[in-house]
């Protein structure tokens, strides 16, 4: 059983490099480094070479590109203008969200101001709530009163 900073692996123990086999390029490292590395140099060349070809000739299309202008609905466009790019004239138009959005919007301040005005049935009855708990309230108000006046009377006569 392993103590100390380094726990052992399930699969069994560590295996290092030897500087023989880091020498002779058998070393336990993944060969896709190698690969990475080598298609990067390739990669690098092949680009001055492409560059050269390229002046002369005009870029090819891949598949269907030529022949149909796909536009891709996914595409994000650039949204910052230049001052000099901008038209003017043209009417930007809105996407459906930002339609409905504003819908929205309008649909709700238009509700708030019948609401304001009473003329919604949510606002109806509220206001019939409103005046029950007004009416209870004076009710309970009066009782009270009653209440004191009799018990006024009573201390009065008690008195005498």
């Amino acid at each position: 059983m392993g103590r100390g900073k380094f726990k052992g692996k399930p699969t069994g123990r560590r295996q290092f490099s030897t500087p023989e086999e880091m020498i002779a390029g058998s070393s336990a490292r993944p060969r896709t480094f190698r690969k990475e590395v080598a298609d990067v140099i390739e990669d690098e060349t092949s680009d001055v070479e492409s560059e050269e070809e390229s002046e002369g000739e005009p870029e090819k299309v891949k598949g269907a590109e030529g022949v149909i202008q796909i536009e891709n609905p996914n595409l994000v466009k650039p949204k910052n203008l230049k001052a000099r790019d901008a038209d003017f004239d043209k009417t930007t138009e809105l996407s459906r969200r930002e339609r409905e959005e504003i819908e929205k919007q309008k649909a709700h301040e238009r509700y708030m101001k019948l609401q304001e005005q009473g003329k919604t049935d949510q606002a109806k009855k509220d206001l019939e709530r409103l005046a029950l708990i007004r009416q209870q309230r004076a009710d309970a108000a009066k009782k009270r009163e009653e209440e004191r006046a009799a018990k006024d009377q009573k201390k009065v006569e008690g008195r005498k």
